[in-house]
Formats: C-alpha cells, structure tokens, sequence
C-alpha cells in the first residue's frame, strides 16, 4: 500500500465532504444570520434598537433617530471529527465506500453546527404557553402573538423549529394540515422536512433540548441569532505508518450568539 495520497484525491474527498455538508449536514445554518470567513477567536454582530421619527421646524435641521447599536460578541470554537481508514488503496476506487466516509464527517460536523444554533436559542426566557401540555394551537396563537407585540418583522424570513413528537401533533391541526386552509402547494405530506405556515417556516429537528419529558421548540427570527464561520468544513488525511492506515480528519472554527431575545419565542412542549 502506498504511504501517500495523492493530491488529486485529496481535493476531491474534501470536495465531496463539504459538498456533503452543505447538502444535509445542517438544517438550520441557513435559518439565521451568518458570517463567513472570520479572522480570529471572535467577531461581532450589531444588534440596532429602533428609530423614532419626529418632526422638525421649517430649515430645520432633520432630527436624529439615535439608533442604539449593540454589539454582540460572537466566540468560535474548533470542531473535528476523524476516523481511521485502512486500505485506502482500495477506498480511493470504491466510490460508495468513500462517500459514506464523507457523509458520515459532514453529519458529524453538521450536526455540531446546528447544536450551537439551537444552544443559543435556548436562551430565550420568551414562552408562550405552559410545559404542561403539547404543542396546541392554542400556544401556537400564542407564540404568534408575542412575535407580532415585540414588532418581529413578518417578511418571510420567520423560522419554527419543533421537535418530531410536536410536528406529529402540528399534522393534527386542521389549520395546518387541511388543503382548505393552506392551499395545495403548502401541504405538509409532501414532504416532511419543512412547510410554511402563518408566514413561517416550519421545520422538525431531532436535536432540541428535552429536560424532564418537556422539549424546547423556538419560534425566531433570522435577524435573532448570528453563525460565524472562520474555516469551513476542511479535510485532512495522513499515514500512520506505526497503524499501517490513514487518518481522516474533518474540521471547521465556527460559533454562534443570541442577538436579540425578543426575537425569539419558545414553545414548551410536554412530551411524556
């Protein structure tokens, strides 16, 4: 077996990994502000507050809105996810056998990607309703309304993220399972991974926090939460002569912040 590889086929298992992660690694990095290629430990997103418009006397000066800006640091951390691979010889000609490697580095590091997302939307002390029951229409309505009290913009770019249990129970909602309701096109027995509701996009994720038989759902905004990435996914792969394989390594610096509170609700959900 050869002790090295070579470059050609670097570059195309890395091609393919991040290719892979970008296809179905994460479900929610899309869903939030995101900044890419971050030089250092750190960057920052700009929360701004709102304006007041006044009016002003004739040859007047334009009074000055004063927008507060917050800044809201955002840490990035390294991320890796590795696996020992003999027989690379034999890897290198079998496709399936290398995209299954690949794949399996792009879940790994997907899935880390979308825990720092929803850690971050964890945060929020925003709940509608009660943890003693499901997920109803009820604190659906809820939810909707403290969104719209806090002046969370309704442009398309709302987001819903429940768990499997509380989107069983979304499909037993007349409103927003019914073709009456949300029209043929909006349906969600198409397909199961996400469908738009009350100007919301709504998605299952098997990540969220379960404390106690009680899940987090969140309700958010993309302004709310920032992602920053400093390297995206990366793949390495050296010989261990002492373990006669090679070792492939795939990695990325990355992070994520709660921006602003008031743009995201949490749905508590009861799941025992």
């Amino acid at each position: 077996m050869s002790t090295s590889i070579a470059q050609a086929f670097v570059k195309q298992f890395e091609r393919e990994v991040h290719e892979a992660y970008q296809r179905m690694g994460s479900k929610l990095r899309n869903t939030v502000r995101t900044k890419n290629n971050v030089q250092g430990a750190s960057t920052v997103f700009q929360k701004v507050g709102k304006g007041t418009a006044s009016t002003k006397a004739r040859h007047g000066a334009v009074p000055v809105m004063n927008l507060d800006h917050t800044p809201v640091e955002c840490t990035l951390y390294d991320f890796y996810a590795g696996d020992w691979v003999d027989r690379l010889d034999e890897l290198k000609t079998n496709i399936d056998e290398r995209q299954i490697i690949a794949n399996a580095g792009a879940y790994a590091l997907g899935r880390k990607t979308d825990e720092l997302i929803i850690a971050e939307l964890d945060k929020s002390t925003n709940y509608a309703g009660s943890a003693s029951d499901g997920l109803t229409k009820g604190k659906v309505l809820e939810a909707f309304e403290l969104l719209g009290e806090a002046d969370v913009p309704d442009d398309g770019q709302r987001y819903a993220v429940v768990g499997w249990k509380q989107w069983s129970q979304l499909l037993g909602i007349e409103e927003f399972a019914n073709t009456q309701y949300v029209g043929p096109d909006e349906l969600p027995w198409r397909g199961t991974q996400a469908k738009r509701w009350l100007g919301t996009l709504w998605m299952p994720h098997s990540g969220l926090k379960a404390a106690g038989g009680v899940r987090l759902c969140h309700w958010f905004h993309k302004t709310a939460v920032g992602h920053a990435s400093g390297a995206d996914v990366k793949t390495d792969i050296s010989w261990h002569g002492d373990r006669a394989a090679h070792f492939v390594n795939n990695m990325m610096s990355q992070g994520a912040a709660l921006i602003d509170a008031a743009g995201v609700v949490t749905l508590r959900c009861l799941e025992s």
